[in-house]
């Protein structure tokens, strides 16, 4: 399907990328209309290029030398180049036709005219969008006024979050696309419309569509405004201005009144003088989104909708009711379109925006307008790349996410004998970018395609947590050869399933426990070999950023513990070749949301030779108390291991060693795959290591949660019968 993309900081392309499959919760939509939004979807587009966007905004230059102490310059510098000519999807408001349902939507049916919001959706020639991001279109809207509805959530929700009433007087700040909706919503609740905005014409149009008073921006606006309100100032000021500096927060301030309310619902600078805001007491408020529901995963992706007795006014009733509104002719959009293009067109439409032409609303045209309700999926997109020769490993990725384009696919470009023949990601667009980045013969969003293609020798799978386990079952069936990030699988049952697909399949299934590969753990290990009895580990991991709405945080997903910790468990197996048989542990409480109590557990391991482990694994922590420190006790033997850069062996003598740049593994990781997929010799970690460290950390928060030790047998959970 043909997308509309930003490539690199400011061109705008039309580019094919592979059609979405539609998950559960979502259906796929084939747009007749879709709208750009002249603020939003702007303030990502750079025009001054580089280094005018590192002089505006100064936090990039600290963002990148904090990734490359982490990461090492040479990733940095190639991250940063990348960035020049990645993909970025655009847009987020159209109307069109359902072309297809999952069956857990019950409520919709292909040919039904709906309008669709929601983050990443884009303007494209299929759109998947969340059940709860999609309303019915009545019979009388036109598609052309229906693609409103996001931006027209977007401004009920500000006027909802403001409070105001009947007479009560609403300065409107920014009149573009959203500040000339809130204008008209504000008249419908009763209120006295004061719309400004830098543009004359701006404000002309809302005066057209019935603002009360409309002053464009200069120095006696603050006059005007008091002259019409007896002095006193609005009661109200909504700022719906898409700003670099705080000045339009600044003249809401002003104009004013004591103990009025200010509703910031643009994307603004925010540099308010205390003293007005303390003198006034002037309540401030952010209105989000399209209400209710945005930015939560269980509502936009799984479709767990708000009770309406407790909130009235969700994101997708709001786009239901801006629907209505429209449909009875209370707001009036039509006006607002100044621009129509075709989708081809895309790139001359941005420019019409970013230009200096008088434009506001600024609509996509489909092709095949009569014809939408059809959909034959391209899920395969050729990217024109020579082809995987005569005895290199075909590997295909699953996954396009962060770890892949940092990690595995440069590791996998510096291997000799093994060549990136396919990327397959839900995104189409990221999965374009990485084939393209990364050598790719073709990208799709369809995994079938990957499992099907005879070239594909070993699949690299980098997808969420909890897809991991069904996708390596899938890719074993197959016949494809398996690398499958951490964790392998998050129940002992799927466990057991791969153990045993591995079994008939004969294939070779490896786990991304990178640190059996870094040079400074594995100096750890030749220490401890030495060793002439048992040995006690002391391992302590903070990871601050695993908290909160964060996906990894998310139990479904595994949480800190499955998710992470169990590199821990893996590690420690392998420094000390033992098995553990035993753990107790303890977290934190477990009544608050915030921080989560079993995100932050201490654990003592015992292993079968006498040995203990020590896990302390932490999300409380501050950003500078981030990292990992591996410390190894045995007689005579005193080694420690801190975020793969030092290295400290004490025995006789106490040597120390360290790098500028951490060194992690996945190399020498991918190589070892590699090597073991050609030669049919064993990988160095397998499933039986991936169960290892799936049954600790089960063990580990069932122990927490009990308060009691819990035994350790993977054996026994392997050969358990269903």
């Amino acid at each position: 399907m043909k997308q509309v993309l930003r490539k690199g900081l400011k061109h705008i392309v039309v580019e094919e990328v592979p059609d979405p499959v539609v998950s559960a919760h979502h259906v796929l939509v084939r747009p007749a209309y879709s709208l750009i939004s002249s603020g939003t979807e702007t303030a990502s587009i750079h025009q001054n290029g580089l280094l005018r966007e590192v002089v505006d905004n100064r936090s990039h230059v600290s963002r990148i030398l904090t990734v490359m102490k982490a990461a090492g310059p040479v990733r940095t510098i190639s991250e940063v180049r990348a960035k020049l000519n990645e993909y970025a999807v655009l847009g987020y408001s159209g109307a069109g036709f359902v072309a297809e349902v999952h069956p857990s939507v019950t409520d919709l049916k292909i040919g039904d005219r709906v309008a669709y919001g929601g983050e990443g959706t884009g303007h494209g020639e299929t759109i998947l969008a969340s059940r709860n991001l999609v309303a019915n279109i009545p019979e009388n809207v036109r598609m052309e006024d229906a693609c409103f509805t996001t931006l027209g959530a977007i401004a009920l929700n500000a006027v909802r979050t403001s409070g105001i009433g009947v007479g009560d007087v609403v300065g409107v700040i920014g009149l573009g696309l959203v500040g000339q909706l809130i204008a008209q919503l504000v008249r419908l609740q009763g209120g006295v419309v004061v719309a400004v905005d830098l543009k004359q014409d701006r404000v002309d149009k809302a005066l057209e569509l019935g603002a009360d008073h409309g002053f464009a921006g200069d120095e006696a606006v603050v006059e005007r405004v008091a002259s019409i309100t007896g002095g006193r100032g609005v009661d109200c000021a909504i700022v719906a201005a898409a700003s670099k500096s705080s000045a339009p927060a600044e003249l809401g301030l002003q104009i004013c009144r004591d103990r009025a309310r200010m509703v910031i619902v643009g994307a603004l600078e925010l540099n308010l003088p205390w003293d007005q805001m303390y003198m006034k007491e002037i309540q401030l408020f952010m209105s989000r989104a399209y209400g209710p529901g945005s930015y939560d995963q269980r509502y936009e992706k799984e479709a767990i909708d708000y009770p309406i007795s407790y909130v009235r006014w969700t994101e997708n009733r709001n786009m239901d009711e801006f629907l209505r509104l429209v449909d009875i002719g209370r707001v009036k959009v039509g006006p607002l379109v100044s621009h129509e293009f075709a989708l081809e067109e895309a790139a001359t439409a941005y420019q019409t925006i970013l230009g200096t032409s008088s434009s506001l609303a600024v609509l996509l045209r489909y092709p095949h307008l009569d014809n939408q309700r059809s959909i034959n999926p391209g899920r395969k997109i050729d990217l024109r790349r020579a082809p995987t020769q005569r005895g290199e490993i075909g590997v295909a990725l699953a996954g396009a996410g962060n770890l892949a384009r940092w990690a595995h696919l440069p590791s996998l470009r510096r291997t000799p004998n093994a060549r990136l023949h396919a990327v397959c990601s839900a995104n189409g667009a990221r999965a374009r970018n990485y084939g393209e980045r990364f050598g790719a013969a073709y990208c799709t969003s369809d995994y079938r395609q990957v499992l099907d293609d005879p070239a594909v020798d070993l699949v690299m799978i980098t997808s969420r947590n909890s897809q991991h386990a069904a996708q390596a079952l899938d890719a074993l069936r197959a016949g494809k050869h398996v690398f499958v990030e951490k964790p392998m699988a998050l129940t002992e049952e799927q466990c057991r399933d791969l153990q045993q697909e591995v079994r008939a399949s004969g294939r070779l299934l490896t786990v991304g426990f990178n640190r059996r590969f870094a040079p400074y753990y594995r100096t750890m290990k030749e220490q401890l070999s030495r060793r002439s009895g048992p040995a006690l580990l002391n391992v302590r991991m903070n990871t601050p950023g695993i908290s909160g709405s964060y996906w990894m945080a998310d139990e479904s997903e595994g949480g800190a513990i499955l998710g992470e910790a169990c590199h821990f468990i893996d590690l420690m197996y392998w420094l000390l070749d033992e098995e553990p048989v035993e753990v107790s542990a303890y977290s934190l409480p477990t009544t608050g949301l915030e921080p989560r109590g079993e995100h932050n557990i201490a654990a003592c391991f015992r292993f079968e030779n006498g040995s203990v482990g020590n896990l302390t694994y932490a999300t409380v922590g501050s950003a500078t108390s981030a990292g990992e420190r591996v410390e190894a006790l045995a007689e005579g033997i005193g080694v420690v291991v801190e975020d793969f850069k030092r290295l400290t062996i004490s025995g006789r003598i106490r040597r120390e060693h360290s790098r500028f740049w951490p060194e992690k593994g996945y190399r020498a990781q991918v190589q070892s795959l590699v090597s073991a997929v050609r030669t049919g010799a064993g990988c160095e970690t397998t499933v039986i290591d991936g169960t290892r460290a799936t049954v600790g950390c089960i063990r580990m928060l069932e122990s927490a949660r009990s308060g009691q030790p819990r035994a350790i047998d993977v054996d026994r959970v392997l050969t358990l019968k269903k």
